[in-house]
């Protein structure tokens, strides 16, 4: 499989150098050249994620020096439950995708790109290799969980000062000396234009050897279509029906992988984006032009996302804006409503959620109001621990950290303050030992 870029001026690559580059030579983001197809039926009654993920990724791998390892990769990073639990709603759903070591969805992705990228490094490679990530809270965590203490990597997490979680912060500084966490002052679109502009310097390039652990790194959307995949086959097994995906997003990552995956043929229904007062995917989706615009915070930090990376994707995969805007809807949810949210769901359902959570059960509720009856489900992307702050005065019960969490808080911590100026994020990195 060659992947190409969303800008269409740079060349073809294959996998690992998709991988390894993060971004392609033009700016632009990596995809297929061409989507395979399955149908349900192909995965038979397999129901282990690992197996699926092998099953639908194979394609994607296959030329690439990475296909043997394909099966090992998914048993190694794919090991996480995720399931789908019944709420108490007709025809709802929560796809619960928090059970991994730092409690938040984006753990299936970062050690499925960890897996690839520590196999990819030629033997005869002695530099070390940078991991470059913005983080609006949950993203950072992952990264460093999936690469602290490998041999010949070093990882830069960089997050808006301020706008993260305590219990996030925490985090983001607790996995040791390979991983360094710079909190940067301005907000989430600043740390993500730091990475990519990193990954496009090419003084930097030659002497580092550089890659991103963002959504914009095609090693972190494929594995992502995986849990899609899983529960969309699960329910069409037991209900034929299709199952529509209610996603809380920023970036637009989370999303668009359960948009790819019903693009390859899987049994998945409507897709609905949730997302908080960042309103620019709600503004556009409602109609108006495509406009940026810098991120504001919100109790749903890990969305405040002002300028969503993977937008240029939809933009590649759609004729239109009119195509696009018939594929997807988004619903905006305010703090007002997010702690709303909170409160009825543990009242009335005995549901606790995360703030990100909460906006998609908010979009949950707007669509039954306007009598959309269709299966949905849910997707929780963070454990509700992850939010204590949030919640403690809100609700009643709170619950304790999961223990690969509360562990991990036990640990010291440490963040470095960085300027939102690019000479000084090089000059933090070429300050590090080869």
């Amino acid at each position: 499989m060659q992947f190409v870029s969303t800008r269409g001026q740079a060349a073809p690559v294959g996998l690992s150098a998709a991988l390894s580059a993060g971004l392609a030579a033009d700016g632009g983001l990596y995809l297929p050249a061409h989507w395979p197809q399955f149908e349900a039926a192909a995965f038979a009654d397999e129901t282990r994620l690992p197996a699926i993920a092998q099953q639908l990724l194979a394609p994607l791998f296959a030329g690439d020096a990475l296909a043997a390892a394909l099966p090992e990769i998914c048993a190694q990073a794919l090991d996480i439950e995720a399931p789908l639990r019944v709420l108490p709603t007709a025809n709802s759903w929560m796809l619960e995708l928090f059970h991994g070591p730092t409690a938040a969805f984006k753990d299936f992705a970062a050690r499925f790109l960890a897996a690839c990228l520590l196999r990819i490094a030629p033997a005869s490679e002695r530099r070390a290799l940078h991991i470059l990530v913005a983080t609006s809270g949950d993203t950072g965590a992952a990264v460093g969980a999936a690469f602290a203490g490998q041999p010949g990597v070093r990882v830069w997490i960089l997050y808006p000062d301020g706008r993260v979680s305590p219990r996030q912060a925490h985090q983001l500084g607790a996995f040791g000396d390979t991983v360094t966490a710079l909190r940067v002052q301005g907000n989430f679109d600043d740390c993500q234009a730091l990475v990519k502009r990193a990954l496009n310097d090419d003084a930097l390039t030659r002497r580092l050897r550089l890659s991103s652990a963002n959504s914009i790194s095609l090693g972190r959307l494929l594995p992502q279509m995986s849990y899609y995949a899983q529960a969309g086959l699960a329910h069409w097994r037991t209900h034929q029906r299709l199952l529509g995906f209610i996603v809380p997003t920023g970036n637009l990552g989370n999303a668009l992988a359960a948009l790819l995956a019903r693009r390859m043929g899987l049994p998945i229904g409507a897709i609905v984006l949730a997302s908080n007062a960042n309103a620019t995917l709600s503004d556009y989706f409602a109609g108006a032009d495509y406009t940026p615009r810098a991120g504001i915070a919100t109790l749903a930090n890990a969305m405040d996302v002002g300028a969503p990376s993977n937008f240029e994707r939809l933009r590649a995969l759609y004729g239109s804006d009119a195509e696009l805007r018939a594929e997807l809807r988004a619903e905006r949810v305010d703090d007002d409503q997010i702690r709303h949210a909170i409160r009825h769901s543990h009242a009335r359902h005995g549901v606790v959620v995360c703030p990100h959570t909460a906006c998609a059960m908010v979009a949950l509720e707007r669509l039954r109001e306007a009598g959309d009856g269709r299966d949905y489900a849910v997707v929780a992307t963070a454990h509700p621990a992850k939010f204590d702050s949030v919640l403690a005065p809100l609700i009643d019960a709170v619950p304790a950290p999961p223990a690969a969490l509360a562990a991990l808080l036990q640990q010291p911590s440490h963040s470095e303050p960085l300027a939102n100026d690019y000479a000084a994020f090089s000059a933090r990195i070429n300050a590090c030992p080869l």
